[in-house]
């Protein structure tokens, strides 16, 4: 069975190809499968680290994973709001993310891009072609949560 490829049109994913959701490593000694899914949750940890992530997912999958969490034994998907696309060689990563308030989205989508490149990279040793992100909400915090950092007051 040939592995379908993305066509040469395709400018932004490059040349990735699919092979059943995953990815072959070949050094001299052999062969190295990475499952997608691996890079789905090495690219949400990568995200979660980034100071000023609030959450990832849209508003569906927060709501199913705050259920998730409920439940005994649960934990919350490493991989929610985050889609990869995985060939031989290359990857690309999809970011569905919530943002605190205050904090400056073009900073904060580079630093989250970096940090997901670097860690996709070092780990599975794929070069990761494009990280796309999705800011679908703000999180405002409520009465008694911490807010984020602001200037002084004016009047003490």
């Amino acid at each position: 069975m040939t592995a379908p490829t993305i066509s040469s049109s395709d400018k932004t994913r490059g040349e990735l190809a699919h092979r059943e959701d995953t990815a072959t490593v070949s050094g001299r000694h052999g062969h190295t499968t990475i499952s997608d899914i691996v890079v789905q949750k090495i690219a949400g940890l990568a995200t979660r680290e980034i100071s000023g992530v609030y959450a990832l997912g849209g508003g569906a999958s927060r709501a199913f994973g705050a259920l998730r969490e409920r439940i005994p034994g649960a934990s919350a998907s490493s991989g929610q709001g985050v889609d990869v696309e995985v060939g031989e060689r290359q990857a690309a990563a999809d970011l569905s993310i919530v943002v605190e308030y205050g904090v400056a989205i073009g900073e904060l989508s580079k630093a989250v891009r970096r940090n997901v490149t670097t860690a996709i990279e070092r780990m599975t040793g794929l070069e990761v072609v494009e990280v796309n992100i999705h800011v679908n909400d703000v999180h405002i915090p409520e009465v008694g949560e911490q807010a984020v950092p602001t200037e002084s007051a004016r009047v003490l």
